[in-house]
């Protein structure tokens, strides 16, 4: 069957990827697996050898009626769905554990998945996610896996690394995939153990937070905050007492100097919410 572009898919057709990738979810013989963007199923008809179950959300009509051809719903759940609309929560309730996720993220809606993920896990106060092995864009893997101080660390950075680490796994070549696309893929191993209550932070508002720390990277920190509407001299102070430099840029700081930075501010009420 032809791929579609407009749907952005590019399939693996790299027999050794693909059980590398499905080892990297450990042991999962227990566990139900949700797959994100199945298509041809390469990945999940090595799922169904290790794990208890699948959980395929295809967003393609043609695609998700293949697969339920060919698999089971004993073996196999083909949840035909935008995956940014999948419940992860109830489904994580119904399986009765944290659920493992793997896939191979279309590359025009990487960032709002990974947003989804993160804002999934701690639905209903309880534990949703476990890990996610997924399978991007190399420049997206290299933004998420960034450490402070190099050009590829921003604020997705910060967002994916506060639910948790990231471990960069093997990079693909164009070759690997059907049709093959005009950049390299990378595959990164996702743990989620979020960092808001050991840092002190509240999560949606550092958030906020760090993407006006970013707003302009050729800018110094403290000029994206006074653009963000932050009093100046208080954003001044609050980044001495976080330990960080007056001329610094964002990329420069860490995570627990951003969190150091946002405890500050929000004790003083600097932020331009308090001001409202």
């Amino acid at each position: 069957m032809p791929s579609k572009p407009k749907l952005g898919q590019n399939f693996l057709v790299d027999a050794e990827a693909a059980a590398r990738i499905v080892a990297a979810l450990g042991d999962v013989s227990q566990r139900t697996v949700v797959e994100i963007g199945p298509g041809r199923g390469a990945i999940t008809g090595l799922l169904i050898g290790r794990a208890r179950h699948v959980i395929a959300v295809e967003l393609d009509r043609a695609f998700a009626a293949e697969l339920r051809m060919r698999f089971t719903p004993e073996q196999v759940t083909v949840v035909e769905q935008d995956v940014l609309g999948f419940d992860f929560a109830a489904a994580a309730a119904r399986a009765g554990h944290p659920l493992p996720v793997v896939g191979n993220l279309p590359y025009y809606i990487t960032s709002p998945i990974l947003l989804k993920l993160a804002a999934s896990h701690a639905a209903l106060e309880m534990a949703v996610l476990d890990s996610a092995v997924l399978m991007v864009q190399r420049e997206v893997a290299a933004r998420v896996a960034a450490a402070p101080g190099t050009r590829d660390y921003g604020s997705l950075s910060v967002m994916v690394q506060m639910h948790g680490p990231v471990e960069p796994l093997f990079t693909l070549p164009p070759a690997s995939f059907s049709p093959p696309p005009e950049v390299h893929s990378a595959v990164f191993r996702w743990r989620f153990a979020p960092r808001f209550a050991e840092l002190g932070v509240e999560a949606d508002p550092f958030l906020r937070f760090v993407r006006q720390a970013f707003a302009q990277k050729r800018k110094t920190l403290q000029n994206n905050l006074r653009a963000a509407g932050f009093l100046p001299a208080v954003t001044a102070s609050a980044i001495a007492q976080a330990g960080i430099d007056i001329g610094a840029r964002a990329e420069a700081v860490s995570i627990p100097a951003f969190a150091a930075l946002w405890r500050s501010l929000h004790s003083t009420q600097a932020s331009p919410e308090a001001g409202a």
